[in-house]
């Protein structure tokens, strides 16, 4: 899985790179053979391309390979690796001990730069020399990083603060090689709301769930930018062109992300009812037919029409076909706890003098401004409140007591349709 940290660690390395006209690289760590396996690159792959986050170097999607500084998958630069580790041994800056080869950590103090947790001195008086190559000669995640940040001439190292406590070591290697290091800057962990650490099994966990549950892709990234960052105005729906245009290092906070599903839910809404139809149709089309509710053959402008009045109320894609999929069939179910409460005697006498009353508005004023004078004259006529016949009218049409304005709603249906439900919920009963 792509888990979401990984995926926030990426996007602040994208948006720098974008922000600063640099180049955003992907490098594939695949030197454990255990968990190497092409279909978990591609989840990595597809992620970032859903979250919108183009490669500059690196491999693609499509199985082509982008940059001349490769190779990009660790697993292939096994040379390289072996010919840093003979040059340490040459110089007597690492040995061989029980099979394994061991870099010798200078003993003296270092100090560590950091964009975004300042700057440390970190004392090495008893650090343990560092394992560089293990007994079964394949290199430790320290080495092969190093080396491959200095070929390919990497200029920031933009990581999560968990790797904070390995820059040292990082650092004493570059100085052996006598590089030049890059600029390192530690982001902030994520943690779940109770503080602990979040990790792959926690709920959230995973962007590939996102897109299952139809959030939109620029909901998520927007609250991945907030994760440790914020544009300093308390605004938390913005963006993407105006993050990266304001998107720097020190402006990166120093305390630990807390992860709230509720905000992301929140944000997700607010682009759902900003999006425009034409945007949101695909992903509709999408979870309606994963919810068995679209039709193989359905007519556009209609489903259009539908969408446009339900987009309003939703917050997420997976509640369309729960919102929409009365729509597209006539033996819907009523609500039992609405059937009681509204298809009494008095609600079902009073769809009875609806229905009789809509069969005489012609169907070219079957709109929701002339179906809302219906609604209010029948009331006057009779008596009533309006939402004597509202609340009837919804039940018979949708079979739910809740949705999108019950006039735009029978305008959408249209007339047919609408008399024709009238007719089924007749034999309804709730008392």
């Amino acid at each position: 899985m792509f888990h979401i940290g990984s995926a926030r660690t990426a996007l602040f390395n994208w948006l720098y790179a974008r922000h600063t006209g640099g180049t955003f690289v992907l490098r594939i760590e695949d030197t454990d053979a255990a968990r190497n396996k092409p279909e978990y690159v591609d989840v990595i792959l597809q992620g970032m391309k859903w979250l919108g986050m183009n490669v500059d170097e690196g491999p693609q999607l499509d199985g082509t390979i982008k940059g001349d500084k490769g190779p990009y998958f660790q697993s292939q630069r096994g040379a390289i690796y072996k010919k840093y580790v003979d040059r340490l041994l040459a110089e007597d800056k690492a040995y061989e001990s029980d099979g394994a080869i061991k870099f010798r950590v200078p003993k003296t103090p270092i100090d560590v730069a950091d964009l975004i947790c300042g700057d440390r001195q970190i004392d090495r008086t008893n650090e343990p020399d560092l394992v560089i190559q293990r007994k079964d000669g394949s290199p430790v995640f320290h080495l092969v990083n190093v080396v491959d940040d200095l070929e390919m001439g990497i200029t920031h190292v933009i990581r999560g603060e968990d790797h904070l406590s390995n820059t040292h070591k990082h650092l004493a290697l570059i100085q052996a090689f006598g590089a030049k290091p890059p600029h390192y800057a530690h982001i902030p962990l994520i943690l779940n709301p109770n503080g602990s650490k979040m990790s792959k099994r926690d709920v959230g966990a995973s962007i590939a769930d996102y897109k299952e549950q139809g959030y939109l892709h620029e909901a998520v990234v927007n609250y991945l930018c907030l994760l440790g960052w914020s544009p300093k105005d308390n605004r938390e729906v913005i963006s993407i062109a105006e993050v990266i245009e304001k998107f720097d290092l020190p402006q990166v906070n120093r305390s630990n992300a807390h992860f709230d599903l509720n905000k992301l839910f929140w944000i997700n809404g607010e682009y759902m009812r900003a999006a425009s139809l034409e945007s949101i149709e695909p992903l509709a089309i999408e979870m309606l037919r994963k919810g068995g509710v679209l039709p193989e053959s359905y007519d556009p402008v209609y489903f259009r029409a539908a969408l446009a009045i339900v987009k309003e109320k939703i917050k997420l894609g997976r509640e369309l076909p729960e919102w929409m999929g009365y729509f597209f069939r006539e033996d819907f179910d009523f609500d039992p706890a609405a059937m009681k409460k509204v298809f009494t005697p008095e609600g079902l006498a009073n769809l009875a003098k609806l229905n009789e009353r809509l069969q005489g508005v012609d169907e070219k004023c079957f709109t929701a401004t002339d179906l809302e004078n219906e609604f209010k004259a029948l009331a006057a006529a009779t008596g009533q409140k309006v939402g004597a016949f509202i609340h009837p009218a919804r039940l018979a049409v949708s079979g739910r007591s809740v949705g999108p304005s019950l006039y735009h709603l029978l305008e959408v249906l249209g007339k047919t349709r609408v008399l024709s439900r009238m007719e089924r919920a007749k034999g309804q009963g709730g008392a």
